[in-house]
């Protein structure tokens, strides 16, 4: 609080206790609300006597309201101030206009009202004042460039997606690449030492427009499912009938065995596919396709399905039967007829004379099981020779051949086949030499039944056990 008696006693007072009474103040709001109250109560007790305000050197007032000098004496009254008087004045002014006028003028209002808590806290807490001393340093440096110039500049392309119905969904092919375009552009570039702050564009032209680039987006679940594409293999499940129409009402076009491949060529619809077997297009449920992705062993059952498409009677003998060793040992080993075991014992040596003299196996385990009814004739167990070769109507045991072994009478009868009665005249066989062709009368087993059998139903009969083979390999 200030001392009322000592507060505007300004005579005895040295420009030092000033400044502390005025710092005191400054830190202590209920000292400058007194101090406000004491400047009113002096204001109103001011002596009515005009006096002139002091004038300095800067031109600048000093309030000389607020700091008049005493009279001297009653009868003389004088304008002239005392030195320290001045020096005084000058230095409660000073400190006064930092004191009640700082940097942030809102407080000088705030401090004016009623309730002045929050503004005194808000401007106490504005204590980084501005250093304008600092500012122009730091910005008298500064290189700041302005430039104009005209460019090139590439052009972003677009990219645009289309739903594909055609694709599995999910995946995304690009139909066009993009290609950016150009554009000359006037800008106005600013740097700030040597640094590039902004620019200004002020004129665009399009030299060239810039090529999307478009992406086509799949959408079709089925292909998704069966990780295919269109003219991709695909495999029926069950045996079905190819339709004219994508609809059940349409006629039929062929009829397609179970775990056969087809080739995809259209998806009209989630529902219906079309397909190409064996050159015959028509349409098929897709319910009724699968894929070696989905069904992984349904490549193993399509090759056998394939085989055993190309089994008929009128099928070419003079070649192999694109079996494995594996699927000999599959036909061959436990047959009830093969009592035995014949068959199952040498169903390797079939397969050796198919892949060395380039004849189908299968047709010649048939003529011995036919010719030896199932290796059980006297001629084949006691002469190894399970064709009967050599043997006439006449006397068929004695004239018939014996060999050391069923593998020699196998090759024996396999060589000659292959020289005389499934190939003409001149076509190279084995082992460098030429087939003679005296029996040739086609390469089928009715062609061979011309010479080789006087039994006219011979062929129908060998061929019958031909089936019974193959049909072991779906068991």
């Amino acid at each position: 609080m200030l001392d009322d008696k000592n507060s505007f006693n300004h005579d005895n007072r040295n420009l030092s206790d000033v400044f502390k009474e005025l710092q005191a103040i400054r830190n202590n709001p209920q000292a400058q609300q007194e101090y406000a109250k004491q400047m009113q109560k002096a204001q109103k007790h001011k002596p009515k006597t005009k006096v002139k305000p002091t004038k300095v050197k800067n031109n600048s007032n000093v309030f000389a309201s607020n700091f008049r000098t005493k009279d001297r004496t009653s009868k003389q009254k004088s304008n002239d101030l005392k030195l320290s008087h001045i020096l005084t004045g000058c230095g409660i002014l000073v400190v006064s206009m930092a004191l009640f006028f700082p940097k942030d003028l809102a407080f000088t209002e705030s401090y004016a009202s009623t309730d002045t808590s929050q503004e005194v806290e808000a401007y106490e807490l504005n204590r980084h004042r501005l250093n304008m001393q600092t500012i122009i340093s730091e910005n008298a440096g500064m290189d700041r460039v302005k430039e104009q110039a005209t460019e090139e500049r590439d052009v972003e392309f677009e990219t645009t997606y289309t739903d594909n119905a055609t694709l599995p969904k999910g995946e995304e092919v690009v139909t066009q690449e993009g290609v950016l375009g150009k554009d000359q552009v006037t800008v106005v570039k600013t740097y700030e030492n040597g640094n590039f702050v902004e620019e200004t564009i002020l004129a665009r032209t399009t030299l060239v427009q810039p090529t999307p680039k478009l992406i086509s987006r799949g959408t079709s679940e089925f292909l998704a499912k069966h990780s295919v594409h269109i003219g991709d293999t695909m495999y029926l499940v069950s045996d079905d009938k190819l339709k004219s129409e994508a609809n059940d009402t349409s006629n039929d076009v062929a009829e397609v065995k179970a775990s056969i491949d087809v080739k995809l060529l259209e998806l009209p619809s989630e529902e219906w596919a079309k397909v190409s077997f064996d050159g015959i297009e028509g349409y098929i449920k897709t319910s009724n396709l699968t894929s070696a992705t989905t069904t992984p062993n349904i490549v193993e059952k399509n090759r056998i399905q394939r085989i055993l498409l190309n089994v008929n009677i009128g099928m070419e003998l003079n070649k192999t039967s694109g079996l494995t060793l594996n699927d000999y040992k599959k036909i061959f080993t436990n047959i009830p007829n093969d009592k035995n075991k014949i068959f199952e014992n040498n169903y390797q040596v079939f397969y050796n004379m198919e892949k060395k003299y380039n004849i189908n196996g299968i047709f010649l385990a048939s003529i011995a099981i036919h010719e030896s009814a199932w290796g059980t004739s006297n001629i084949a167990n006691d002469k190894n020779n399970l064709f009967g070769y050599g043997s006439y109507d006449e006397s068929p045991y004695e004239s018939s051949m014996d060999f050391s072994s069923y593998e020699e009478g196998i090759e024996t009868v396999a060589k000659s086949l292959v020289k005389y009665y499934l190939n003409p005249a001149g076509t190279k066989i084995y082992d460098g030499e030429t087939a003679e062709g005296w029996y040739y009368n086609g390469p089928t087993v009715e062609g061979v039944n011309t010479r080789y059998a006087s039994d006219s139903s011979w062929h129908e009969k060998v061929y019958s056990y031909m089936e019974m083979l193959y049909n072991r390999l779906n068991s």
